[in-house]
Parts: C-alpha cells; structure tokens; sequence
C-alpha cells in the first residue's frame, strides 16, 4: 500500500465548544473530569471570534486533494449550545468554505435535549448524527442518569424517535462496559428493532493506576482476568468485549449483511480485503485525529486532552503548523515504533495493529510492556471471524454481495425439526415448532416468517 505523508493526510478535529459541561452525570463519563484543565473558567462556550477563526484554519489545514473533510462537534453536550450556534457554525462553513471542498457535519449527542426544531435543523444542513444509547433501559440506565441520579433512558429513545421521524441520518454509539457486555445478542438486537442501522460499539477502559509510574502487573502465565485491578469495576473485562462482538456479529452475519452497519465489522472486512483499516485505533500509525478544546487548545487526541499532550492554541499557532508540528508527528509514529514483538507476531495484528495506545498499559506473557488491555478480546473476536470475512470477501472478489453468506451460514446450521403446529391463539410449548404468524423462539419480538423463519 502506498504511504501518504503525513502532512498530505485528511485531518481530523474533534471540537469540543462547550468543553466538558454535560446535562448528564454518566458514571463512566471520561470527559467530565477535564474540567479540572481549566478551573478558573468562566465561559463554557466557544466565543464566535474563535469559532470563525477555527473554520478557517480548519480548511486550510487539509490537502487539496482530499475528497470530503468532516467537522465533528461533541462534548460534553453540543447541544447545550442552542440550535443557533450551529446556525452560525453553517453560515460560517458557506462563507469560508474554499471553491470545491466538500464538507460535512457531525455531532455527537446524548439525545436528551433532541425536539423538533433541532431535528428540522439537522435535516436541512444534512447533519449526521451520532447518538449514545448503552442498550434496553435496564442496561443504559445502569451507568447513564442525569445530575439529580434520574434515568434517561426514556428520554434518549424519544430522542432516537424524533430523528427517525424526520429521517435524520444516525447512528448509535454503544459503550461497552462490565454490564451490558454480558448481553451483546440482546443489546445489538434491541437496537437494530428499534430503527439503529449504523452502530459503534465502544469499550470503556479506565485505568485505574494511569497516574503512578510503575503500575503493578500480574504474572505473566495469569488468565486477563486478573489484569482488573488495573481498571474500575465498569471497565469492560478483555475476554468479556471480544465475546459481545462475537455474540453480536454472529447475529448480524446471518440476517443483517447489507441493512445494519456495525463500525468495527467493516473496518474488519477492509483488512481482510487487503487495505489498511480507516478507524485511527487500527491504523498502524496515528496522530490525524487530534481534539480541541472551546478555548482553542488543541492536543494530539481526543483520549490524549492532558498537558503534556497540549500542541499549543490555534489563537496564537496556526492549526496546520501545530497539527503537522514534529510533535504530533512522533506521536503518531510511536504507535507502530512501540509495539511489542508479541503483537509484531501475531495472527491478527493485520486488522488490529495494536489497538489505541490510550490502552496499552498491561504487559505481553514474556514481560515486555506495551500490549493492548483489550489484547484477549480483541485475538477472541478477529479469530472467530476469520472464516467468514473470507467467505465474504470470496463474494466481493467473484462481484457477488456479501450479503450471500448469509444463506451460506443458515445452511450450515442444524435444522429444526417439524413438530405439530399449536391450536390457534395457544401459547407454545417448550420445542414445540411455531406456526408462521407465531412469535418467533429466539425471542427478537418479531413473526417467525420475518425472522428465523426466513
């Protein structure tokens, strides 16, 4: 594959113009905390000064050549700013954008605050919008309630609802933590029934010991389980996050190829094509996806925004010089220069590459630093997948859909066998076979014609 120099690269900025302030208390909320950057604040919102110099900079940052480049607005809660900052950020994108540049807009929410007006805005300007949603209400309201400890689920789903009904483009984000990473069959299927047809499922790691120099490890022959001391008790265990994608995945291979998008299966399915995976966390190298803050500070990643990893603020150092800086560039070369020989080897490393290196804090079995927290899960998930991501990419290859394996996946599978239809309007008993309009026995809600049936 051709290597494309770094400062020839698209960039990408996440925007942060209300900094961390969040409606929402989200237990396992990383970037909450950040506003200890910043104590003396008073002014939680991007200034309009700053807001046109960002869109100015943010143009002439990106290589002529570059297809589309996208502005990406999150938190904390973007839309605590009010429908018209966004007004202004668009108007300001049509005054500055260069003869043409393509550009989009997407906005990370936690859909709470979602109603008409907002929905109407995000139709018109073509929006695409990212919304947080952990599961059913018992698993999203576990960690995902409001400054007075109130659930939102309710109010998330109505937020879902109200972007459907004005055929909004979406997509849900997923964390995956210690709770609902024991139901992923569950969760993908709550979602895909409820309208979510591009999903990202997101693993929560926090390390506990990330501030002391020399964090304890356990031995080298010892099961990933006991790497948990090392992250909270929310902390999605390593075998745990590549068993959900597995549940999940084999749900999705055999009915939804083609209709639902999961974020992680198609940067997947790229790698066993051949090509380098787009997602930063699996690139081999990293360091164009930097984040800023509403005063104008930018670092070298959204998972980075901590003073050492400050480039400096675009008011005063232009945002190309700070982005293409020697720096920056360090930062995303050390991913690939640092990985263990132990990932250097391995099977997957292809699709993976080490993973973020926000999680590479736990060591490989012969003692070397530098492996991935999420190693485990990640080796369990590729390996399973691997026979049919060739099966699939035999389809593309032969200009076939990949969706053809499914039917491939359903005939491999033990048939049920024929038992007597129930007597109209009676429940079924324990293997009893379902009649067409009955409910279907894998529990999705929906007519066994529509679902297992097919």
């Amino acid at each position: 594959m051709t290597v494309i120099p770094f400062e020839k690269q698209g960039l990408h900025v996440m925007v942060k113009p209300i900094g961390p302030i969040c409606n929402l208390d989200c237990e396992y909320c990383y970037y909450l905390r950040k506003e200890d950057l910043y104590p003396s604040s008073e002014r939680w919102r991007m200034s309009l000064e700053l807001l046109e110099s960002f869109i100015q900079q943010y143009f002439a940052a990106q290589p002529e050549d570059v297809p589309e480049i996208t502005f990406a607005w999150q938190g904390g809660e973007p839309t605590l700013l009010g429908v018209e900052f966004f007004r202004e950020v668009v108007r300001l994108q049509q005054k500055h954008a260069p003869p043409g540049m393509k550009y989009a807009n997407t906005l990370q929410t936690n859909g709470v605050l979602l109603n008409a007006e907002w929905c109407q805005f995000f139709k018109e300007h073509q929006f695409l919008i990212g919304i947080s949603i952990d599961g059913p209400a018992e698993v999203h309201d576990h960690y995902r309630y409001d400054k007075k400890g109130n659930p939102t689920f309710e109010k998330v789903l109505a937020g879902l609802r109200l972007l459907k009904a004005h055929q909004v483009d979406f997509n849900v984000l997923v964390v995956v933590n210690r709770v609902n990473a024991q139901l992923g069959r569950k969760v993908y299927t709550y979602l895909r029934d409820n309208g979510a047809e591009h999903l990202q499922f997101i693993p929560i790691v926090e390390h506990e010991l990330e501030k002391h120099d020399q964090p304890a490890v356990p031995p080298t022959d010892a099961p990933t389980e006991a790497w948990g001391h090392l992250v909270s008790e929310r902390s999605v265990l390593p075998e745990q996050y590549g068993q959900f994608l597995v549940d999940v995945f084999d749900e999705w291979s055999r009915r939804d190829i083609g209709k639902v998008f999961v974020q992680i299966f198609d940067q997947a399915l790229s790698a066993w094509l051949g090509y380098e995976p787009g997602l930063c966390i699996f690139r081999k190298q990293c360091g164009r996806a930097l984040a800023m803050e509403h005063n104008g500070d930018l670092f070298s990643c959204d998972h980075f925004v901590e003073p050492d990893w400050q480039l400096g603020n675009i008011q005063q150092t232009a945002l190309p010089i700070l982005a293409n800086s020697e720096r920056q560039i360090q930062f995303g070369i050390d991913k690939e220069a640092t990985l263990p020989n132990y990932c250097r080897e391995c099977e997957v490393r292809f699709v993976c590459n080490g993973g973020c290196p926000k999680n590479r804090f736990i060591t490989t079995p012969g003692g070397d630093e530098g492996l991935n927290y999420l190693c485990a899960g990640y080796k369990l998930f590729f390996n399973h997948i691997d026979p049919v991501m060739k099966a699939m990419v035999q389809e593309i290859k032969e200009n076939r859909s990949p969706a053809n394996v499914m039917q491939q996946l359903r005939k491999k599978e033990k048939p049920v066998a024929a038992r007597p239809k129930p007597a109209a309007n009676q429940p079924l008993r324990p293997g009893q076979f379902p009649g067409r309009n009955d409910p279907c026995v894998c529990g999705s809600g929906r007519k066994y014609k529509k679902c297992c049936g097919t």
